[in-house]
Order: C-alpha cells, then sequence, then structure tokens
C-alpha cells in the first residue's frame, strides 16, 4: 500500500514539473528573454547584472485578425511602476501629441499659428516645434510647448486618457525648472491680431513614493561633489509600460474607448506620425551632424547608418544622468514584422550623476541596439517558420 502511494505522489509529482515546465515556456518575458540570453557582449556587459543597470523592458507583437484588426501580444521584463527611473526627454512625446490637441481645443489656433514667449520674443509654431522635438529631442521647443500647456493640463489629460502612472513636473535643463507658474505667451490670431495667453500656476507636485527614487552614491551642483545619493522624489515620472501605452494609443487608436484616444485634427496626427519618423535632415538639419541613425537607440544606436527604406521608425528617447530610453513602433514593410518595444537601462558606473561620465557609447548603446536586433531578427525568423508551416 505504501508503495503504491508512493508511486502514485512521485507520479503527481512528475506531472507538476512537467506543468510548469510547459508553463515556463509561455511566460510573459520569453521573447525578452530570449533576446536577453544571446551571447553577445554587447548583451551580457548589462544581463550579467540587469539590477544594477536598471533594465526594464515592453515588447508587444503586432499581428492582425483575419478582419484586420491589429491585435497586440504583450511581454514585460522587469517593468514594474514603482520601480523609478528618470524618463529624461521621453516627456517630450506625450507634450508633443496634447500640444496637438489644444490648439484643436482652441479652434482659432492650428498647428502653423506662430506665437512667442513674452520674455523672449523669438517666434515659433506648434508644428516647428513637434518636429525639433523628434528630429534631434531640442529642449527648447519641449519648453515652451510646456509654457504653452501647463503640467496641471497635461497631467490632467494623460489621466483622462488611461496613461497611468504620469507625473510632468519641471522643465528642461533651464534655471527655475520646476516655477509652478508658466511664462505669459502671444500668439498671432492672424496677421494683425495678437491674443495674449496668461501665465497660469500648476500644482506643486507631491513627494514620489517608489523604489530607487533616490539614485548614485554622489553628484555634482554648482561644480561641487555631493556626498550622498540624488533625491529625484520631485522629478518627471513616466514608467516604461506607461510610455509604452502612450504609443499604442497613438498608432492603433481605433482599438480603444473614444475617452482615451487622442483628440487630433487628422492632418494634425499625419504630421505627428511624419516627424516621428523623419530623419533630421528630412527636418531640416545637418545630415553631417545628425545622421539617418542619430536618437534612433534600437536597431543603430550604435552606428552610423542609413535606415533601409523598408524599415519604417517611430520613436522618442531619453537620456540624462546615465539612463537611456528609447520608445519605437518599428515596422518592416517587406517582411510584415511589426513591433512596439520599450526600454530604458542605467549606464552610471561611478555612482556619481552630473559628471558626465557615463557609458552610453561603450555600454548603453550597444545594449539598446542590439536589443532591438535581436527582437526584430527572432520575428523575422517566427514569421519565416510561420510561412513555411502554411506551405
Amino acid at each position: 500500500m505504501l508503495v503504491i502511494m508512493f508511486r502514485l505522489l512521485y507520479c503527481v509529482l512528475l506531472l507538476s514539473l512537467v506543468a510548469c515546465k510547459k508553463t515556463s515556456k509561455t511566460d510573459v518575458t520569453t521573447p525578452i528573454r530570449t533576446a536577453l540570453a544571446a551571447e553577445l557582449p554587447e548583451i551580457q556587459r548589462i544581463m550579467d547584472d540587469p539590477e544594477s543597470h536598471g533594465v526594464q523592458v515592453v515588447f508587444s507583437r503586432i499581428t492582425y485578425d483575419p478582419s484586420g484588426k491589429p491585435v497586440f501580444d504583450d511581454f514585460f521584463y522587469r517593468a514594474k511602476d514603482s520601480l523609478y527611473f528618470y524618463p529624461a526627454s521621453t516627456v517630450k512625446f506625450p507634450m508633443a501629441i496634447l500640444a496637438m490637441e489644444r490648439i484643436k481645443e482652441k479652434k482659432w489656433m492650428n498647428r502653423n499659428t506662430r506665437f512667442f514667449l513674452e520674455e523672449e520674443k523669438e517666434e515659433t509654431t506648434v508644428a516647428e516645434a513637434v518636429r525639433q522635438i523628434f528630429a534631434v529631442s531640442d529642449n527648447r521647443a519641449f519648453n515652451r510647448l510646456y509654457e504653452f500647456l501647463g503640467t496641471d493640463y497635461v497631467n490632467q489629460k494623460m489621466k483622462d486618457k488611461g496613461l497611468q502612472p504620469f507625473r510632468l513636473s519641471h522643465r528642461l535643463s533651464v534655471e527655475h525648472a520646476a516655477d509652478i507658474a508658466t511664462k505669459p505667451i502671444v500668439a498671432y490670431k492672424n496677421d494683425t491680431t495678437l491674443v495674449q495667453l496668461f501665465s497660469s500656476y500648476n500644482s506643486a507636485p507631491d513627494t514620489l513614493d517608489l523604489r530607487e527614487v533616490s539614485k548614485g552614491k554622489g553628484y555634482i551642483k554648482d561644480s561641487v561633489l555631493v556626498e550622498g545619493p540624488m533625491d529625484f522624489s520631485l522629478k518627471n515620472y513616466y514608467p516604461v509600460k506607461t510610455l509604452h501605452n502612450t504609443m499604442k494609443r497613438l498608432i492603433f487608436p481605433q482599438l480603444y474607448p473614444e475617452k482615451h484616444q487622442f483628440d487630433l485634427r487628422a492632418e494634425d496626427r499625419k504630421f505627428l506620425l511624419y516627424a516621428m519618423k523623419a530623419t533630421p535632415e528630412e527636418a531640416g538639419y545637418d545630415a553631417l551632424k545628425y545622421p539617418e541613425s542619430y536618437d534612433r537607440f534600437f536597431l543603430f544606436g550604435d552606428t552610423v547608418a542609413t535606415i533601409p527604406e523598408n524599415l519604417e521608425i517611430y520613436n522618442k528617447v531619453g537620456y540624462a544622468y546615465g539612463t537611456l530610453t528609447d520608445c519605437a513602433y518599428i515596422k518592416d514593410k517587406e517582411s510584415g514584422v511589426e513591433f512596439i518595444l520599450t526600454a530604458t537601462v542605467t549606464v552610471n558606473d561611478n555612482g556619481i550623476l552630473n559628471d558626465g561620465v557615463y557609458a552610453y557609447k561603450e555600454k548603453g548603446l550597444p545594449f539598446l541596439a542590439e536589443l532591438g536586433r535581436q527582437i526584430y531578427h527572432n520575428e523575422l525568423l517566427a514569421i519565416s517558420a510561420n510561412r513555411n508551416h502554411l506551405k
């Protein structure tokens, strides 16, 4: 009797192990882990210690059902809203979209309406600011849109659209970046009529209660080394899942209820997508200084290359304090490979922030470029295998 019971228990345990093994093959991290397991120095220099390098990845494979409706197959690796990283220029992404939404709300404005900050007098347009943001990640362009919208508007819009958590709290690379009052703007209603958009007073940001919101072992302030971690608890906050979902809503609005879609004029959405995909040269910048691969971290971040015509890349990157982030919608028009990939990595080996000594070129960009290549290559193989199976 004891022998029979032992054999039954053994069979149950064996079946449990088989079931667990089978489950692991469908683990939500599988495609990402496959890419991150590549025996390549670009990958393994980071993956030897993914925690200290702050690696977070979200990947969405895009296929289409028989009716032509897009379908997402989502995968995650260490992507946690509670794990803080500094988003840097990725916050320019929703700012650009919402500026387009704001001009539609005002009715008398369009993307080519000229405006200027009273204290600057330099004229610009929403279209020009958006073009600069995506072509070369221009901080002044972002800050002008920041004054145009204000943090309360942006934060409420992101909340209304279900893009949470998210928090915009400061401008980029200027003194008094966190001033809650926006600066007065003057806009041209027509060639002869000027309209003043008065400054607004926005809510002061709450302190973020997140893991790793204090970073490093020291930082440079006013050319002096300050011992101890740098506090990011009042900084901008844009976790990878929210960033990734922003791209989903922009590229595939039809998959979301109307209240969660960006309310854009059709021609403004078309312009926005073109600005995201355009090379710096197409946006009017010097191709020698800004090659086609500039700010395309996935696939091309570690090289100066011409992007093949069959590849379309719509993306926004960010980099500061040793952290690199990219969010991209990538489509191969020839093979049918189509996906959204978002990832962040930190390469601040000495633990000092604001010293400018970061391993971007040595470790960060090679990692993100190779991650993109591995994902793309594996998707190509999967499509090829599926087509051969159907034959």
